[in-house]
């Protein structure tokens, strides 16, 4: 079997980089390998629409089979990759064969922390639909964890016709890159869908079906799911002695500290140079796909840094949240409220520099301003401040200098 460019995953990250290679006119041997026996499909939906939509939903297939086809993608599903082996650069498969490769892409996403055998959680496809199963009127959640995940599937579950009760350990839900005001609005809206916050609370056990809280309260559920949050999967390059660094450790142009091996998407982090040469690591699905175009377009010759600017969004009932930039590398917060039921927060560098931009509001209220404000980050621009706090300012006349 001739060398080629083998795909670890089975994501966003692994779809796009199978695209974006044929696309490119890379016209050599191109493998996919995917721990599930099924294609790559969309993951934000599992929290969301795949609970909560009538019917029995397939997956939102991120690649469709004429498309693998005609892109003549060798796709090994169903298939774990177990480890890879670097000098004679190959990965050998759960089922005893093995693939060489020219270059090698791992995008193996990030999988849930768990909770022990009591607490489900959500990874893939099969998660959500036993979600589904438990999600019916009047049963009884209890929810550990208020980040997105969390209060994602909080907010699925209320809408089920659920008594749901969210348990947080931090002061504040949202805890990390959302500022509070953003994350009071949330707060609130949970509070209005009926579903109960217990924030600041420590839990000492959990059951089969109960949760036992520090202070000796006992809450008593049908489900409990653990939503506190993901950790890189860098299990096959930890193996194969990659530096590893908040997950695999890249550089700028996703390429790990072997030069022929390459990451993409949740399992990794990487150096952005648009942010002061900053590693960061990014769970989104914009983000994964963007930093499959800069591994593909590395991994054919360019040396093209990652310089897409971070966004990210959220649903949270009829509330849609949107994050773009680096929020915590601006101190200086103005505040904007273009609605009654929309707020958008600009942080600023000391040198009034916009580094970020978080934003919520019903429907897609914000998202024009949001996308206009990503742009003016990605021009290093230093707006106004009361043209920013100023809504009757359109913040497209900003970007005009």
């Amino acid at each position: 079997m001739a060398a080629g460019i083998v795909i670890i995953g089975g994501g966003m990250a692994a779809a796009r980089a199978c695209v974006s290679l044929r696309a490119s006119d890379y016209r050599g041997p191109v493998t996919l390998i995917s721990e599930e026996a099924v294609l790559p499909y969309d993951r934000p939906p599992l929290s969301k629409a795949s609970v909560t939509d009538s019917g029995d939903p397939d997956p939102i297939w991120l690649i469709q089979p004429d498309t693998l086809a005609s892109l003549n993608i060798d796709a090994r599903l169903g298939l774990a990759a177990d480890r890879i082996d670097r000098a004679a650069k190959q990965v050998l498969l759960s089922d005893g064969t093995s693939i060489p490769y020219d270059k090698l892409l791992i995008a193996t996403g990030a999988k849930p922390r768990s909770l022990g055998p009591h607490a489900v959680i959500l990874r893939d496809h099969g998660h959500a639909l036993d979600l589904r199963r438990r999600f019916l009127p009047e049963k009884s959640i209890v929810i550990i964890g208020g980040g997105f995940i969390g209060l994602e599937l909080a907010s699925s579950a209320a809408k089920l016709g659920c008594k749901v009760t969210l348990i947080e350990a931090q002061p504040r839900i949202l805890m990390r890159g959302v500022p509070e005001a953003i994350a009071r609005i949330v707060h609130d809206r949970h509070l209005a869908a009926g579903i109960k916050l217990l924030i600041g609370t420590a839990i000492a056990e959990i059951g089969e079906n109960s949760v036992v809280l520090k202070d000796g309260r006992v809450i008593e559920a049908d489900t409990i799911i653990a939503g506190i949050g993901a950790a890189p999967e860098v299990r096959l390059a930890q193996e194969a002695g990659l530096e590893i660094e908040n997950g695999i450790a890249c550089n700028s142009e996703m390429q790990t500290s072997d030069s022929d091996i390459y990451a993409a998407g949740d399992c990794c982090s990487f150096i952005h140079t648009g942010f002061g040469a900053r590693r960061v690591r990014l769970e989104a699905w914009r983000n994964a796909q963007d930093q499959a175009d800069t591994a593909v377009a590395n991994m054919l010759g360019e040396r093209k840094p990652h310089a897409a600017i971070p966004w990210f969004w959220s649903d949270q009932h009829d509330l849609s949240l949107q994050i773009a930039g680096m929020p915590d590398m601006g101190p200086h917060v103005v505040e904007r409220r273009p609605a009654e039921s929309s707020l958008i927060l600009f942080h600023l560098a000391d040198d009034g520099t916009l580094m970020g931009v978080s934003g919520i509001g019903v429907g897609n209220a914000i998202a024009r301003d949001i996308k206009l404000s990503e742009m003016m980050i990605a021009k290093g621009m230093k707006p106004s401040p009361d043209a920013l706090a100023n809504p009757a300012v359109q913040i497209k006349s900003l970007l005009k200098g």
